[in-house]
């Protein structure tokens, strides 16, 4: 089954504000049908990057069997990790950078793998606030996720 995974991610007050994240499932049944979801959360704090990042897992995990995925994203860190190859140095590296310092959200990049092992994924960037539909929804979505988060409290 091929499927196709939009997703974006915010914050508001990076690094430490309120954000969200928005996906987008889609697939076409066998009948020419477009069947779509609808992801979103939001978090009181948090940063960009850890949005970018929860994005694809959640799409991923929502998957309920092994797929052949394209990912889309506006995310350089995040598609650039995979297409550049840094996460595979990561890995060798002991989860050290380049320059030796810890990777950040290392936490998120373990999850992201574990999530993306069960499928075949192909990752794609976009150009973001660049008229692309399913990017200004996910856009939508995770400002919005964002932005019910600035009136709650953590407790």
């Amino acid at each position: 089954m091929r499927v196709s995974i939009y997703t974006d991610g915010a914050a508001r007050g990076n690094p430490d504000g309120p954000g969200g994240y928005g996906v987008i499932l889609q697939y076409t049944d066998p009948s020419g049908r477009l069947h779509e979801k609808e992801l979103s959360e939001g978090f009181p704090v948090t940063t960009n990057n850890r949005m970018e990042l929860l994005g694809p897992i959640m799409g991923l995990e929502a998957l309920n069997r092994p797929c052949e995925v394209d990912l889309y994203s506006d995310s350089r860190y995040l598609v650039d990790a995979f297409d550049k190859g840094w996460i595979y140095n990561w890995l060798k590296n002991g989860w050290k950078t380049a320059g030796k310092d810890p990777v950040k959200n290392r936490d998120l990049w373990e999850r992201l793998l574990a999530a993306a092992g069960k499928h075949t994924v192909r990752f794609h960037w976009v150009k973001g606030h660049d008229g692309h539909p399913e990017n200004e929804r996910c856009d939508a979505l995770a400002t919005a996720a964002a932005d019910s988060m600035k009136t709650k409290k953590e407790t």
